[in-house]
Formats: C-alpha cells, structure tokens, sequence
C-alpha cells in the first residue's frame, strides 16, 4: 500500500491526522521540517520526507509515489505560493486524492488573510484536476492554550471575544474526519464545516477553567487595541495579531456560532470544550 503523504505533520492537526491514519494501519510519509523533533512527537514507524514547502525539490520528491495527500500549512504569508505548489506538485506526480485542510468561512476576499489565502488554495485545487476534499474546521479548541499564560499569571482569561458564541472544534475530531476522507469512499469533491457538538461564549470558557482548576478564573473581554498590544508584547509577528483581531471581529458577529459537521456524522464522537480542558489542565495550572 502506497504511504499517505501528510504535510505540516507536526503542526496542531497534522499530528493527529499521522496518528488517526497509523491507528488505521495505514502508511504515512510525513513532510517536516525538523526530523528530530517529528520523531519525538509522531514516534517510530513513520516515514519523514525532510523538507520545506519552499523547496521545490523537497516537494516533488515528498510527492513522488503517493496516491493521497493531507495538505496542511500554518498560517503565513506565504501560504497561497507554498500550497497552490504542492497542489501543482501533486497534479504532475499522479496523487488522486487531496485532502485540504482549510478554514471556517474562508472565502476570497475575506478581510481576515488567513481566510482569504485558504479561499484562493481552495480555488487552486478544485482547478488542478485532482480529486479534493475540503476540510473547515471552526476556531480549534487548541487555540485556548494561548491563553494560559493569562490564566497562570492572572486568574484571567483574555481574549477579544466579548459575548460571542463559537462552536469550537477540538483538533482530534477534525483529525478523525480527515482520516475517514483519506481513507474511505465518497468524500471526493465534498466540503465539510466541521464545528464542535455545541457553541460555547468565553464566558463558558473561564467557568469550566475555575471547575478544572479549581480556582476562579475571570473572563476578560479585551478591546481590539488591548488585544493588539497584548498579543505583540507576547512575540506574534504584527501580520499575525492583526489578522488574528479581524478574525475575533468575525467571532462577535456570530460567523462560527452554528453547529455544522460534527465528527458524530462520520462514526466518530464531538469531543466538548470541558473535556479539551480537562484533559490539558496542566497547560493552565
């Protein structure tokens, strides 16, 4: 059986897409950028092609005898030149399958980057004559360790999120779907807006923070120019936390408050916002 070839392997889905596809007995070749660091966090029995989605070279060779692809890429500005060649790269090579891993909402135009870059790799791919299948998770469950620096340092959790309802995902579950669309039939030229089971507000974040922890922790809505300062104090580069604000805007008005595709629809179960928190208690503590 020819290895599925999983790019951004290490990164906060990929990893889990490796493992969900190994639980599956299915092979894996793994593109990364650290070959150290991918043996420590994906262990033994993994192919690594050694590379980076600049390399041309390293691409077409992470390609070469692959039949399916998971195609995953952090957020950059390079993102659209990166994966739109991988895309390329597929094409030439004979992959049948891609599937994408791309954004809630995405769209081109979107004013959030990120949402913009994924809309126009979507546009890429359903052009390239391989077979897609696009994956939109909503705002991962993942996303709330940035937080526990706050949490830690000031009882607090601080986020520009106000009162919006969001249907957070947790990473595994969009990792689950993943391994089904590469794994079985039917998913071909199919999109899915994966949400988790329920919309919770950062409200509900914080209560479920003080249950696990066992210490109050507070809400704190910042403002978009607390938030800016905030996340730059922090190191994000400045391309990052502006897009990262917009795309808080998009929270508050209610863009990923509706439960869509949950992993319940493809024979898995939703993990809950409690349960992701529970189980990553000490990233807080």
């Amino acid at each position: 059986m020819n290895p599925v070839l999983v790019t951004g392997a290490t990164g906060t889905v990929g990893a889990h897409v490796v493992r969900e596809l190994r639980r599956r007995e299915t092979p894996v070749r793994a593109f990364v950028r650290d070959p150290e660091k991918a043996n420590r966090l994906l262990g033994p029995g993994v192919e690594l092609a050694v590379g980076d989605f600049g390399d041309p070279a390293a691409v077409r060779a992470a390609v070469d005898g692959v039949e399916r692809v998971f195609l995953a890429c952090a957020n950059h500005p390079q993102q659209v030149p990166w994966e739109t060649a991988v895309v390329d790269a597929a094409a030439a090579a004979g992959v049948r399958h891609v599937v994408k891993l791309s954004a809630f909402g995405a769209y081109i135009g979107s004013p959030v980057a990120f949402l913009d870059a994924n809309g126009r790799i979507e546009y890429h791919l359903r052009r390239s004559g391989v077979a897609w299948t696009l994956l939109r998770p909503s705002f991962l469950m993942a996303n709330l360790l940035r937080g526990a620096g706050g949490v830690r340092s000031e009882d607090a959790f601080l986020v520009p999120g106000a009162d919006a309802e969001v249907a957070l995902v947790d990473p595994r579950d969009v990792a689950e779907v993943a391994a089904v669309a590469l794994t079985d039939t039917g998913h071909e030229g199919r999109h899915y807006d994966l949400t988790g089971p329920a919309p919770v507000t950062f409200d509900d974040v914080a209560e479920h923070l003080s249950a696990v922890l066992g210490r109050r922790i507070d809400y704190v809505a910042l403002s978009d120019d607390q938030a800016t300062t905030r996340f730059t104090a922090a190191g994000a580069p400045p391309w990052y936390v502006a897009n990262v604000v917009r795309l808080f805007d998009g929270l508050r008005r209610g863009a990923q408050a509706e439960v869509r595709d949950t992993a319940g629809a493809f024979g898995g179960e939703a993990r809950s916002v409690r349960q992701y928190l529970h189980e990553n208690a000490s990233a807080f503590a």
